[in-house]
């Protein structure tokens, strides 16, 4: 999860009003404050029945065995469904470890088409190589090694970008009416 939350949050919100809206929420529920009666819906996704104006997935898509049945499932939840995940790209992602997963999990979304599309530069702010340790701590050996290029070097920051999609509405094309906001240039 990028580590500037408002950063996040600011951008999910020039996307998509989660106002007012009931919302399943996948993922670790941190960039969507508290905007929209939110469900968090346990485990996988799939095992999910109740009904809503959006689902949104929030870095959990790459983590998603299979992410265009997941996919499939959240639009049959809900009109809208807006997935917010790393960039295809991200220096974080690929210092997770998480790169392949990440371009497979917007592989399935590519598979729908898409209401709006955009992508927003981001970072991770390190104070040293500690701090980058603890972040990454669990996420396997790959990870480990990958980090060893910042020891000893102090406040330094990884590139992070994110991607926001609102998947379009069968049989509609634009942007749908229950809250996407225009589409204009992406911030990357």
């Amino acid at each position: 999860m990028p580590a500037d939350l408002a950063a996040i949050h600011q951008h999910l919100a020039t996307c998509y009003d989660l106002a007012g809206r009931t919302v399943i929420h996948v993922g670790d529920g941190r960039s969507a404050g508290g905007a929209g009666r939110s469900r968090v819906a346990p485990g996988d996704l799939l095992t999910v029945t109740a009904r809503a104006d959006v689902v949104l997935l929030e870095f959990c898509l790459h983590r998603i065995v299979d992410p265009l049945s997941a996919l499939r499932h959240a639009r049959a939840l809900a009109p809208d469904v807006l997935v917010l995940d790393h960039a295809p790209g991200s220096s974080w992602a690929w210092h997770l470890g998480e790169a392949e997963k990440v371009l497979r999990g917007w592989a399935a979304a590519a598979r729908f088409d898409a209401a709006l599309d955009r992508t927003f530069a981001g970072v991770r702010r390190f104070r040293d190589h500690a701090e980058l340790l603890a972040a990454v701590r669990g996420r396997g050996e790959p990870a480990l090694r990958r980090i060893e290029e910042f020891r000893g070097r102090r406040d330094f920051a990884i590139d992070a970008p994110c991607r926001v999609v609102l998947l379009s509405r069968p049989g509609r094309v634009g942007p749908s009416r229950a809250g996407a906001r225009g589409a204009g240039p992406a911030i990357v």
